[in-house]
């Protein structure tokens, strides 16, 4: 790159990482109070809180990167505009390309950052976000539940322990599950145990019974049991494929590939397919909005008039584009045929702004030619001073 290429490149990346950082910290700060009941209800320290909200950025980057580079690249344009360095270059006969050829390698690398984010971190941290969840609802138990005290997790869920043996056993457990408003389950056991299997918690009581009503008026149904296991995940919402991998979860090589016997694919195989387009489609969105900056800000423009319009206009197609991209992805789930439809955003504004550069350069007049006649035009001005002055001295 030459040294204007540089300095452009440098300016707008560094306001890209500044936006990025800022944005980060601020989502992160909404999931960390979003999530703060796993300190305050949950018993976890607050080193378990910045793990799992950290965890669920990589989830959000298909977002606030491509917003962030737009932000940044339009600040920077306009920053160059303002101090007349665009007027100056359009001026010496540079065309636009001079100043998109750094935004759009910009852009080019962001895609690359989206791509591996989307590939590689973001199922690391689902699948390690998995984890932690896993950990926090069996320390619920073993940990945060004290003896003799009725705790409540969550909304229409209590436990209580008589005791708790010395290697953690749970001694005299009852568990009471009014969640389900069509029936009411009551859990009462002599022993309960913690086992961890293949990234799932289950809760293995032994001597005891349960208590089900599904009518008020009606008699309740008592079930005695020696041993009976609850599997912990049952806490959350759940899907038709309980301990499997969810899509997000998955690398590339499961997502495509999946076992024809899952049951989650079996019941939402259209979310396996929208999530591997959403992996393809999100970093083409970079490119797309490198491509509206220079359309539609990257002309230079007197310092005179405002590049306020043109500055939202840019925002606001970029937002619609990528709120389009999103809502096309939900309906790809449902119906495959609209995936012409979730590509054809992001390629529809890369040839809508070709076509606006296109007919700018058409319609700007040649600045080399404008020069050399100016140029002319002042000889043939200064010769003719340079003539007419001495026939007036020698009139005089």
């Amino acid at each position: 790159m030459r040294i204007f290429s540089r300095y452009v490149f440098r300016q707008a990346a560094s306001s890209f990482l500044l936006i990025l950082i800022s944005l980060t910290g601020i989502v992160w700060i909404a999931l960390a109070l979003r999530q703060f009941n796993v300190v305050t209800s949950q018993g976890q320290d607050t080193w378990m809180l910045i793990r799992v909200t950290s965890l669920a950025v990589p989830n959000l980057m298909a977002i606030i990167a491509p917003f962030s580079l737009l932000i940044g690249a339009l600040h920077t344009l306009n920053r160059l505009n303002t101090d007349s360095e665009l007027i100056v270059l359009s001026a010496a006969g540079s065309t636009v390309w001079t100043v998109a050829r750094p935004l759009l390698l910009l852009a080019l690398f962001v895609s690359i950052f989206l791509a591996l984010v989307s590939h590689i971190a973001q199922p690391w941290s689902m699948r390690l976000l998995r984890d932690y969840m896993v950990q926090v609802r069996s320390d619920l138990l073993t940990q945060v539940i004290q003896p003799g005290r009725f705790s409540s997790p969550e909304q229409d869920l209590m436990f209580h322990i008589r005791d708790r043996s010395a290697d953690g056993e749970l001694l005299g457990l009852v568990m009471h599950d009014t969640r389900d408003k069509s029936q009411s389950q009551t859990y009462l056991a002599e022993h309960g145990t913690i086992v961890k299997q293949d990234g799932t918690a289950y809760l293995a009581m032994s001597t005891g019974h349960i208590i089900r009503r599904s009518d008020a008026d009606g008699p309740p149904q008592i079930i005695a049991f020696d041993k009976y296991v609850v599997d912990l995940d049952q806490f959350e919402p759940q899907n038709d494929g309980s301990g499997e991998l969810k899509p997000r979860e998955r690398y590339w090589s499961e997502l495509v590939h999946p076992d024809p016997k899952s049951k989650l694919y079996t019941s939402a195989a259209g979310q396996f397919r929208a999530e591997i387009h959403e992996r393809l489609v999100s970093p083409l969105y970079p490119i797309a909005f490198a491509f509206l900056i220079i359309a539609f800000v990257g002309q230079a423009r007197s310092t005179r008039s405002s590049r306020m319009q043109s500055l939202v206009l840019t925002f606001l197609l970029g937002a619609a584009c990528r709120m389009a991209g999103l809502a096309l992805n939900s309906a790809v789930a449902r119906n495959p045929t609209m995936l012409f439809a979730l590509y054809g955003v992001p390629i529809a504004a890369i040839i809508v702004s070709l076509i606006v550069i296109k007919r700018a350069d058409r319609q700007r007049p040649p600045s080399r030619v404008l020069k050399m006649l100016s140029d002319r035009v002042l000889e043939l001005v200064a010769a003719g001073r340079r003539l007419i002055m001495p026939r007036r001295k020698l009139v005089s």
